[in-house]
């Protein structure tokens, strides 16, 4: 579970409920028409932009904001390592009894044990990595649409209440209702843009770049197994994905670890 996805959403709807709340009647910030022009066409025109497939598949992603996690780059590495001193000492057919960290590990090892040679190995991986990346893209889609709608249906609503406002000038008691929902809609637009669609779509990019690198860690670690590569140079072949400051911390723990031998 991601805190980080649910401390933020949470955090933004308190603050703005806590100032509600603290100042006049909440009652006031409810109006049903004006939800019903943000949200309502926000939803609509969304709908319009993709498939019922494609929605399917970018709610499904959804959930990857709040609750997807990726293994640790370290730990993924010191895995794979494992994995080509295995093959190394047993051969590739080894690898097919492994429980991997991930699926797409999972599929990259079971190739291996069939005899993929490293050309085709590659292609099949390269194509499912993109085809994963493209599905998962769907729900920073979907949400992206939401931020662009959402403002726009609040400005829709805020020219509905003027319009109604205007043409009722003579009657003072219609002036206050149209008003309100000349504000509330440009409100309610703001805060789903802002506060929800904006930072879900944020998150399930940064979600999809994030497995994108990872997935490149291990389509280069399996080729390099294929290649029957030694394990210590994979080791530090894959250690080029750690941030440079890690990577020296790393090497430093080495050099020690072999002075203090050697000494």
């Amino acid at each position: 579970m991601d805190l980080a996805t649910l401390i933020g959403l949470a955090g933004a709807i308190i603050l703005v409920g806590t100032a509600v709340a603290l100042g006049a009647s909440p009652v006031i910030f409810f109006n049903p028409l004006s939800l019903l022009i943000v949200f309502g066409g926000t939803l609509c025109v969304v709908m319009a932009k993709f498939s019922l497939a494609q929605l399917k598949q970018a709610l499904r992603a959804t959930s990857r904001a709040f609750k997807f996690q990726l293994p640790d780059t370290t730990a993924s590495i010191d895995e794979l390592v494992a994995l080509a001193k295995t093959a190394r000492q047993k051969g590739l057919l080894a690898l097919e009894g492994e429980q991997a960290s991930s699926p797409f590990l999972q599929q990259g090892l079971q190739m291996l044990a069939d005899g993929f040679d490293d050309q085709t190995l590659r292609e099949l991986l390269q194509k499912e990595r993109l085809l994963t990346l493209e599905r998962n893209q769907f729900g920073a889609n979907l949400f992206s649409a939401m931020a662009e709608v959402a403002p726009a249906m609040g400005m829709i609503g805020t020219l509905v209440g003027l319009v109604q406002m205007l043409a009722n000038m003579s009657d003072p008691s219609s002036i206050g209702p149209a008003m309100a929902v000349a504000l509330l809609t440009t409100l309610y637009g703001a805060m789903l843009a802002t506060m929800v669609a904006n930072p879900i779509a944020a998150k399930l990019s940064l979600r999809t770049s994030q497995e994108a690198r990872m997935q490149a860690l291990w389509i280069d670690a399996l080729i390099a197994i294929k290649r029957e590569t030694n394990p210590r140079v994979i080791e530090q072949m894959l250690s080029l994905y750690l941030p440079p400051e890690q990577r020296g911390r790393e090497e430093g723990g080495e050099l020690s670890a072999e002075a203090t031998d050697h000494g």
